[in-house]
């Protein structure tokens, strides 16, 4: 049995990726026009409880630098930066758990970033492979089953005999229950209490990854 897994509020709490992105843009910010850390963080702060729509935007109006090349350097800061982040700590018993050349990640987003947050949380040295769609192109990206199918024919395995441990349901099982991947959602992350229609939802459903056990991924794998 391979089991893969998604990487953002699956394995880690993807905010704390975002804090870690927003400091350093409130470093860049002091360092190019004096602006005290900490408004700026403040104001991120306060930000984030609202949502993460233009953020960026939002503080260079604030502070009075507004300017497209300011919103684009910033935006660079952000997805080049060095995150201080953390895997759960389920997910780190998870890792010592299970072998190596038996896990996965597959994950969507910037190629950059997430190469960022994979090496940050030291996922590489923990997996067989980790699979950034976005090297196949957008097409590829979740809730395409391309990395998944990518999987199998390196595993010569079948669909059923891949586990998928993902936790949003708009788009990690969707597009790979149909083919016969199993597929577990966590609620974790802010698509914990997303609710949808049995096609988009995971075949188990489990509170946090300390439920998944390699006995229960056995009894899931026979279920389904």
């Amino acid at each position: 049995m391979i089991i893969a897994f998604d990487l953002d509020d699956t394995l880690y709490d993807e905010t704390t990726f975002v804090k870690s992105g927003l400091k350093s843009v409130s470093d860049y910010l002091y360092e190019k026009y004096s602006i005290s850390k900490k408004h700026s963080t403040n104001f991120f702060h306060q930000e984030l409880v609202k949502g993460r729509y233009k953020i960026l935007d939002k503080a260079l109006r604030k502070f009075n630098i507004y300017s497209k090349y300011e919103v684009k350097k910033c935006l660079s800061v952000y997805r080049t930066h060095h995150p201080k982040i953390k895997l759960y700590s389920q997910a780190e018993h998870i890792f010592k758990k299970f072998e190596k050349k038996s896990l996965y990640v597959v994950t969507d987003g910037n190629k950059i970033v997430q190469k960022n947050k994979i090496h940050a949380l030291g996922i590489h040295k923990k997996v067989k492979e980790y699979i950034l769609t976005s090297n196949y192109g957008l097409k590829c990206s979740k809730p395409s089953p391309y990395c998944f199918i990518h999987i199998c024919e390196k595993e010569n395995i079948q669909p059923h005999e891949l586990i998928y441990v993902g936790d949003n349901p708009n788009k990690d099982f969707i597009g790979i229950k149909k083919l016969g991947f199993k597929t577990i959602r966590v609620l974790t992350g802010r698509y914990q209490h997303v609710e949808k229609s049995k096609k988009y939802e995971a075949d188990l459903t489990l509170n946090s990854l300390s439920e998944l056990t390699k006995k229960l991924v056995e009894n899931i794998s026979r279920r389904c």
